[in-house]
């Protein structure tokens, strides 16, 4: 299944949906659904059981070009980012003339970015006031569907409700000073997290796995104005997602709607790109983020 949130025609209210083989988009709304993604999640596996249910009966449908998608999860529980591709750590590292830590071969490393800044397909990104460093980052993102501590690494596909897109923005100039410290990132990162246009199930993307949890072998393509800037594979994580919610879960209890990010792929940023120096995003300029089977995430800098 490929959930989404999105407004119909004519109307204001942001409706749970599924995006069809078609490119219908068929609204889940019914007295005894979840109305909302998170809630949806909250639900379990009976409610998304009467989902796939419902998608085959006689429900609203819509063409997908006339429906407004929003974020798929507009706000969630907790929102960690990883650092999984090598290829991303280790230019990274090289731009500032150091080695990849041992320390980051030991073990996946994590920070909490802002769950409730969740921006959707086609809405502007505003950087902070203070930076002139705006930046994209082409990752993928697990949201978490069943409750669980301590999961072990190969059963992670069974805590995992579906994948989606993620453009982890970042202001480069913010974040270089508070790294500096040795802390963070903070305010260079919680102003904004893009997620969409869908989320999509394991079952949907079995055929194209990568041998490990979690993984598939699957495209991945930035474009900047049009401007193909990054491409990579999702198969390069140097972490599966599964070790990376092995080590979420060490010692708590993760919730359906808890969000956990790769990291950016290889060549996924103009960090990466420019050795560090820019040009930046301009305010104007159109990133697209593309992942084969998850579709085209689409986001303007205000």
């Amino acid at each position: 299944m490929r959930y989404l949130s999105f407004i119909a025609p004519n109307d204001t209210q942001v409706r749970l949906g599924a995006l069809l083989p078609d490119d219908q988009v068929a609204s889940l709304a019914r007295g005894d659904m979840p109305g909302d993604m998170l809630s949806f999640l909250q639900a379990g596996p009976r409610a998304w059981t009467q989902a796939e249910t419902l998608v085959r009966q006689t429900v609203s449908r819509w063409p997908l070009d006339e429906v407004t998608l929003k974020a798929p999860l507009t706000s969630a529980p907790s929102l960690r980012d990883f650092y999984a591709f090598e290829q991303h750590v280790a230019t990274a590292h090289a731009n500032r003339g150091k080695e990849v830590p041992p320390e980051w071969y030991q073990v996946p490393v994590f920070y909490f970015s802002n769950p409730n800044a969740i921006l959707g397909p086609g809405e502007p990104v505003r950087a902070p006031a203070a930076s002139r460093a705006l930046d994209y980052e082409l990752e993928i993102a697990a949201i978490i569907g069943q409750p669980g501590r301590d999961i072990p690494a190969e059963k992670a596909l069974e805590h995992v409700f579906g994948f989606t897109i993620f453009n982890d923005w970042s202001a480069r100039d913010l974040q270089r000073q508070e790294m500096k410290v040795g802390l963070g990132p903070a305010k260079g990162k919680d102003f904004a997290s893009s997620l969409g246009p869908v989320i999509v199930t394991p079952n949907e993307l079995a055929q194209r796995t990568a041998g490990r949890t979690g993984v598939y072998d699957l495209e991945m393509v930035a474009r900047v104005n049009g401007e193909e800037r990054s491409r990579g594979n999702w198969r390069d994580m140097h972490y599966s997602f599964g070790e990376l919610i092995a080590r979420a879960s060490q010692d708590i209890v993760l919730q359906p709607g808890d969000i956990i990010g790769s990291g950016t792929v290889g060549t996924g940023c103009l960090l990466e790109i420019t050795m560090g120096h820019g040009p930046w995003l301009q305010s104007g300029d159109e990133v697209v983020l593309e992942i084969e089977q998850l579709g085209m995430l689409s986001n303007r800098v205000a």
